[in-house]
């Protein structure tokens, strides 16, 4: 993985494995909400936002990894926090209650986004001039994650039960931690010079205000994210559709468009610019989510595939703008942008399941559609900014 040169294809696929292997727990759960919602005996809005604490972890996990990640080795870093993943994703299948359920979810979250900042740091420090093409690596990995994992997830419920399939996904876990432990190269720890306390860096960033616009619009892309895909699997397993457990898992398909699309988003910020980008992405997704009021299978599975598109894209643009703007501690930066990124999924899965279960589909999708339209206007001041201002 240190070759001048372009990144090699066995070098692009191990990235994006590892990609995958990271966060393929975030999401394969909402395959299976409609069976555990079942299991305890509650709402959509419940299980949703139980299975969505993964989030809060990961906001939590992001600002605290930025912290300290100059003072750790990333290879062993990332392996323990694995190894670790696998300890909560296997107790899953045994929580008894929803409560433990939603507190082990927070625990995987802390350990998912500890592996995936530190990856994202690892790619950038080793792979010099093709930190752009080690990224799109990686973020098509963690884009199949959420194909692959739903479907993985759907299929594994239907043959030993939704509770047990998390002991499949603990192993892959386990799989990851091995997977980094003989594949990716060390690197000697980086302290990095800090004036004042430890919070001064987030402190510095969240006074720039074109930063700020842009932990924004991430809060807004997941929030409808999460309030689109927690509760899809319930109309789809409902009348009219009435689809089993496998045919819910196929419906996530919808994700394969977003592999291919997704790294394409650093070529076109280059070309038309962050803003045009980030927008026209997010318009598209409100177009899918206009589809998805239609009373036809077609239809839904169409406006899924925009929305996926729209959303993955712009989180892609959005993501880079941070890097690119950010002045002084870029750690804390893409550590505070994250932690936006995922609070605004757990916001998601709470006011839309509030929506969800109190109006129904209709006013779930048009709140979405507000969040959604909000992240498009921001995104249109999204601009390059020049440092010798």
């Amino acid at each position: 993985m240190t070759r001048p040169a372009g990144l090699s294809v066995q070098s692009s696929l191990l990235i994006a494995v590892i990609g995958f292997l990271t966060l393929v727990d975030l999401f394969a759960t909402q395959a299976i909400l409609p069976s555990l919602a079942e299991h305890y005996g509650v709402s959509p809005s419940q299980i949703g936002l139980a299975a969505n604490a993964s989030t809060l972890g990961m906001a939590i996990s992001g600002l605290l990894v930025g912290v300290i990640s100059g003072a750790v080795e990333r290879k062993r870093a990332i392996t323990i926090s694995l190894a670790l993943l696998a300890v909560p994703t296997a107790l899953l299948s045994f929580a008894p209650d929803l409560t433990i359920f939603a507190l082990l979810r927070v625990t995987q979250g802390l350990f998912m986004a500890a592996a995936f900042t530190l990856t994202l740091a690892h790619l950038a420090e080793r792979c010099a001039a093709r930190t752009a093409g080690a990224l799109a690596a990686y973020v098509t990995g963690v884009v199949a994650s959420n194909l692959v994992g739903r479907l993985t997830a759907a299929y594994v419920a239907s043959l030993v039960g939704a509770e047990q399939s998390f002991l499949f996904f603990a192993l892959l876990n386990l799989c990851g931690a091995g997977l980094v432990a003989v594949a990716l190269d060390r690197n000697a720890p980086q302290p990095m010079a800090r004036k004042g306390s430890f919070w001064t860096g987030w402190a510095e960033q969240l006074s720039d205000g074109p930063l700020r616009r842009t932990f924004a619009i991430g809060f807004l892309i997941l929030f409808g994210f999460i309030g689109v895909f927690t509760y899809v699997g319930f109309v789809l397993m409902r009348p009219p559709h009435a689809l089993s457990m496998t045919a819910l898992g196929l419906v996530f398909l919808v994700f394969l468009p977003s592999m291919f699309t997704t790294p394409l988003a650093g070529t076109m910020t280059g070309r038309v610019g962050p803003g045009i980008a980030a927008s026209s992405s997010l318009a598209l997704a409100l177009l899918g989510l206009a589809l998805l009021l239609v009373p036809n299978l077609l239809s839904i599975i169409t406006g899924l595939a925009l929305v996926g598109v729209g959303t993955f894209f712009a989180q892609a643009v959005a993501t880079g703008h941070v890097g690119r703007i950010a002045r002084g501690d870029k750690v804390a930066a893409s550590g505070l942008y994250l932690s936006s990124y995922y609070c605004g999924g757990l916001a998601g899965a709470a006011a839309i399941g509030f929506l969800f279960d109190g109006f129904g589909w209709t006013a779930a999708i048009g709140g979405v559609f507000v969040a959604l339209g909000l992240a498009a206007i921001l995104a249109l001041s999204l601009r390059p900014r020049k440092f010798d201002e």
